[in-house]
């Protein structure tokens, strides 16, 4: 007996039915991205995370104490995968996570009102500045949050959490007329 396996994401039911055109205050979910954990071994963390800053085409998530996240949009799993094998196995170790994770994209003039109802970390651009990222609670779930962009912010949080989320933050940004779609 063969059985055929349909490759869905775990948000596919929860967005049928939102409008296709996106308002100001939208939230985007990637269809497909990359994501890796990297760790860095004890005394080698100014090492490995310049190591992950020259690699092109990632983003790098800070998620603790030698601990980082590598996402990507662009390129495959296999690909982010060689260019962490160059670096010294001696000094890092890392993981792909991206089956076991979701990536949500929020963005619009309200981000920071619609994301105070549901984190309880100051995101002020004086606070928590572009590029800055950090491990906090987004809807009592555990969650990577990094800010993008100016109005842009994007949550990693764990696959099995999804659902709960994204319906979350769609209640908290309703005032706001948030819209949600997949970006592929």
């Amino acid at each position: 007996m063969s059985v055929a396996f349909q490759n869905r994401h775990v948000l596919e039911d929860h967005i049928s039915g939102f409008e296709a055109a996106a308002n100001p205050n939208h939230l985007a979910v990637v269809r497909r991205p990359v994501i890796f954990s990297v760790l860095a071994k004890a005394g080698d963390e100014d090492w490995v995370l310049a190591g992950l800053k020259v690699i092109d085409d990632v983003s790098v998530r800070n998620t603790g104490p030698r601990e980082w996240l590598v996402v990507s949009e662009t390129l495959g799993a296999e690909s982010v995968a060689r260019d962490l094998f160059g670096l010294d196995p001696a000094r890092v170790s890392f993981f792909e996570q991206s089956d076991g994770r979701v990536l949500l994209r929020i963005s619009g003039p309200n981000v920071r009102r619609i994301l105070a109802k549901c984190v309880a970390v100051d995101l002020h651009p004086q606070v928590f500045a572009e590029g800055q990222s950090a491990n906090m609670l987004c809807c009592h779930v555990s969650a990577n949050v990094a800010r993008t962009g100016a109005d842009c912010f994007e949550i990693i949080l764990p696959r099995s959490y999804a659902g709960s989320v994204f319906e979350e933050i769609m209640e908290m940004g309703r005032e706001f007329a948030l819209t949600a779609a997949f970006v592929d």
